[in-house]
C-alpha cells in the first residue's frame, strides 16, 4: 500500500465543531487545503476525484460535506463513523455543507453547500425533509352551468311582474277616467204652474246598482232614477261638498228616494268662490225638519254637492221635482222642500217620496188637513 492511501499513524482526529446550519471547518493531514476543484459531484450525490487534496486528507465534495480521517459531519452537527471518509471516496451529507477535516488540520473547504438531485431534498439519515411541500392550494367550487330553464326563469318572472303592474294600473286609470255616470240630456228650465215651485220631472225609476255600475240618466239633473243601496255610497252622509269631493248622482239620488233635499251648485257658472261657498255652508245650517216625518236636518239631508250638467248656477231636487236658480234663494229652497218633500193623498198614503222615514200618520181630521195644501200641489 501507498503512502498516499496509508491513514496517518496519529489516530482518530475529532471533527470540528460546525458553524451556522451543518458548516464546518476542516484541516489537511499535513496542511492540505481543498478548493472548488476537490469533488464533483453527480446529481445522484456520488462523487468522483477530479481534484487535488492535501498530502493525507481525504477528498471533499464542493457541494456534499466529506471527512478525511477524522470523519464527517451532517448539516445537524453528527459525526459519521470514522471510516466514512478515505483517500478515494468521501461520505456525503444529504442536504447539509459541510467542511473536511484532516488528521493534523488544515484548510476549509471553499464551497459549504450541498448539491441534490432530482430526488428532492434530504435530511442527514436520508429521510426525505418535511415542510419543504407546496401546500396544494383549495380551488373554489365553481359554479354549475346554469340550463335554459334556469336563464329564462327571472326574464319571465320580471316580465310576468310588469304586465301584472300595467294591467292594475290600466283598470285604474280607466275607473278614473271614466266617469260612473252619463246624461242623455240637460234638463231645460219650464214656467211654474200657477202656485207652484220647480217643475215636475219625468220618473226615471229607482232601480238599485252596485258600486262602480256606470249609469245613464236621461234628464240631468236626474230628481229619479238607478242609484247605489250601500252604507257609505247611496245615500250620502248630509253634509257641504266640495268643489272636488266625490259626491255623484249613482248616490244622492238615493236620499231623494227618502225624502231629502239635494241642492247643486256649478263652478263652470261661478258658485266655487270663497263667498258662494260659504251661502252653501249658512244654508246647509238653517235647514228645517221634514214636513209629516219631522225628520231633522243630518239625517237624509240636505247634500250641497257640485254638478255640472244642468241649465241653471243652482238646482234644488226632490224626488221626480227640480227648482232651478241662478241665485242662492234660501227662503224659495225652504219652501220647495217643506211643500214637496213629503206628500200625502187625500187618503193618508204617502205620495212622495217612494221610500218615506216614516208610517203614514193615522187619518183624522186634524191629521188629513194639514197634508192637504201639500198634496194639492203634486
Amino acid at each position: 500500500m501507498s503512502d498516499r492511501n496509508r491513514r496517518p499513524a496519529s489516530g482518530r482526529q475529532p471533527a470540528h465543531p460546525t458553524g451556522g446550519k451543518g458548516s464546518a471547518s476542516a484541516a489537511g493531514a499535513s496542511g492540505g487545503s481543498t478548493g472548488a476543484k476537490g469533488v464533483s459531484t453527480t446529481p445522484s450525490g456520488s462523487t468522483a476525484p477530479s481534484g487535488s487534496t492535501g498530502a493525507k486528507g481525504g477528498s471533499h465534495s464542493a457541494s456534499v460535506g466529506s471527512a478525511g480521517a477524522g470523519g464527517s459531519q451532517g448539516a445537524s452537527g453528527s459525526t459519521a463513523p470514522s471510516g466514512s471518509a478515505g483517500a478515494k471516496g468521501g461520505s456525503h451529507g444529504a442536504s447539509a455543507s459541510v467542511g473536511s477535516a484532516g488528521a493534523n488540520g488544515g484548510s476549509h473547504g471553499a464551497s459549504a453547500s450541498s448539491s441534490h438531485g432530482a430526488g428532492g431534498s434530504h435530511s442527514a439519515s436520508g429521510t426525505p425533509r418535511a415542510g419543504r411541500r407546496e401546500a396544494e392550494r383549495k380551488r373554489p367550487p365553481q359554479p354549475a352551468t346554469p340550463t335554459l330553464i334556469d336563464q329564462l326563469r327571472k326574464p319571465f318572472l320580471v316580465s310576468f311582474l310588469v304586465f301584472v303592474v300595467m294591467a292594475v294600473g290600466l283598470v285604474v286609470v280607466t275607473q278614473t277616467a271614466s266617469p260612473a255616470y252619463a246624461c242623455g240630456a240637460v234638463d231645460t228650465v219650464q214656467s211654474p204652474a200657477p202656485g207652484e215651485l220647480g217643475q215636475v220631472q219625468p220618473d226615471q225609476g229607482n232601480q238599485h246598482v252596485l258600486v262602480g255600475d256606470k249609469v245613464t240618466y236621461p234628464v240631468c239633473p236626474p230628481a229619479s232614477g238607478k242609484h247605489i243601496n250601500q252604507t257609505g255610497f247611496g245615500p250620502l252622509p248630509p253634509k257641504v261638498y266640495g268643489p272636488n269631493d266625490q259626491a255623484i248622482p249613482n248616490g244622492w239620488v238615493h236620499n231623494l228616494e227618502h225624502g231629502g233635499l239635494v241642492l247643486l251648485y256649478s263652478c263652470d257658472k261661478g258658485t266655487c268662490d270663497a263667498a258662494s261657498l260659504a251661502a252653501l255652508q249658512a244654508f246647509s245650517s238653517q235647514f228645517p225638519a221634514s214636513p209629516v216625518c219631522k225628520i231633522p236636518p243630518g239625517d237624509v239631508g240636505p247634500v250641497v254637492a257640485r254638478f255640472e250638467q244642468m241649465p241653471t248656477r243652482f238646482a234644488a231636487l226632490l224626488w221626480d221635482r227640480a227648482l232651478y236658480l241662478d241665485t242662492l234663494d234660501v227662503q224659495k229652497i225652504d219652501q220647495f222642500f217643506l211643500r214637496y218633500s213629503e206628500r200625502l193623498a187625500n187618503d193618508g198614503t204617502f205620495v212622495a217620496p217612494p221610500e218615506p222615514q216614516c208610517p203614514a200618520p193615522s187619518k183624522s181630521p186634524a191629521a188629513s188637513a194639514s197634508p192637504a195644501p201639500s198634496a194639492s200641489g203634486g
